[in-house]
């Protein structure tokens, strides 16, 4: 395999085509703004440094994505063990369009629900509900079976599901790939 460079057509290209996915999926995981911005920078500082490694047969989309979630989650660690060890400034809260947008487009109660998630359960609703990829494409982004993904997502909407059933709201598991308000 020969590895080759990323021109800056191409870094442009890519930037500007998954930017707004990569935000995205950061944010949801993060649940911070700030945070999803570095996220989605180191993100694509790392992927024009390892687009040699890139394997051009397949889809770009999910190996954004793995890379992504790998930032993510060594940013959320890094995070925990600053917590543990200093104590982190409160940051000032700013409603970015961004936010706006994600609470006309979201329901509150759910979103809340969603964020009591284990962060495994988060990342499989993110990946699936709102990025669109199907199953067989987590279990290769999250590097984990077929089956593992599948019932990630099923204990995520089971707990879900309970939830708002708690809470007098309904929604709608019926397995596959078949769900409803989500």
């Amino acid at each position: 395999m020969i590895l080759q460079s990323i021109t800056q057509e191409q870094a442009e290209a890519i930037f500007r085509e998954y930017s707004s996915y990569v935000y995205r999926v950061a944010l949801f995981i993060s649940r911070s703004s700030t945070m999803a911005e570095d996220i989605t920078q180191e993100t694509f500082l790392q992927v024009f440094r390892k687009y040699g490694s890139y394997d051009a047969t397949r889809p770009i989309g999910p190996w954004l994505y793995k890379i992504t979630l790998n930032i993510t989650r060594n940013t959320l660690r890094k995070q925990k063990w600053l917590q543990l060890f200093m104590e982190i400034p409160e940051q000032k809260s700013t409603h970015s369009i961004e936010e706006e947008v994600l609470k006309n487009q979201i329901d509150q109660e759910l979103w809340q629900e969603i964020n009591h998630l284990t962060l495994k359960s988060r990342e499989v609703i993110v990946l699936h509900y709102y990025l669109g990829l199907k199953l067989i494409e987590i279990a290769k982004v999250l590097d984990i079976p077929l089956g593992t993904c599948k019932s990630r997502l099923h204990t995520a909407m089971n707990s879900l599901t309970k939830k708002l059933r708690a809470n007098d709201h309904f929604i709608s598991y019926q397995g596959g790939d078949q769900h409803e308000k989500l």
